[in-house]
């Protein structure tokens, strides 16, 4: 892929399963389960896109926007929630052979970490997105949340 229509695929709505680690630094932490939904539209033709998740259980709402550079062909991925009505620090990465990798730094418990996002499973009614940290330079990860997204029909 790697075009500006890589996320043109998540374009719609969505009903998601997410599964989430309690301790997202912990990879022997429990993990807790809830849905959601999701909804995605194009910007730039297809060279950008926000989504808005829905998590009424949580009592939160999320976006991503999502802007693909003209020069380098990369991909930023930039996530707000309404926990805080920040952005976090983007990621960024590509997609090779239908699958995205996305990578960037953050701060979680007050610890320096690599951010790894994965797109992958992409069909025209599922995709699966991971987010993994590191706290010891990419040697090892821990994946701590997991979207399975279906898309919603007759919906709208």
């Amino acid at each position: 892929m790697n075009t500006p229509h890589d996320f043109d695929f998540f374009v719609g709505e969505w009903d998601v399963a997410h599964r989430r680690r309690t301790d997202f630094l912990d990879p022997g932490s429990d993990w807790e389960e809830f849905p959601a939904t999701n909804r995605c539209w194009s910007l730039f033709d297809g060279a950008g896109n926000i989504d808005e998740m829905d998590v009424p259980g949580q009592g939160w709402k999320g976006l991503t926007l999502r802007l693909r550079d003209r020069e380098t062909g990369q991909w930023s991925l930039n996530w707000s929630s309404s926990r805080s009505g920040r952005l976090f620090p983007p990621v960024i990465g590509r997609f090779t052979d239908g699958r995205g990798e996305f990578y960037g730094d953050d701060t979680h418990d007050g610890k320096d970490v690599r951010v790894r996002f994965v797109w992958s499973g992409i069909s025209a009614t599922t995709a699966r997105w991971e987010q993994a940290f590191s706290v010891d330079g990419e040697k090892t990860w821990v994946t701590n949340w997991v979207m399975d997204f279906t898309r919603r029909y007759g919906v709208g």
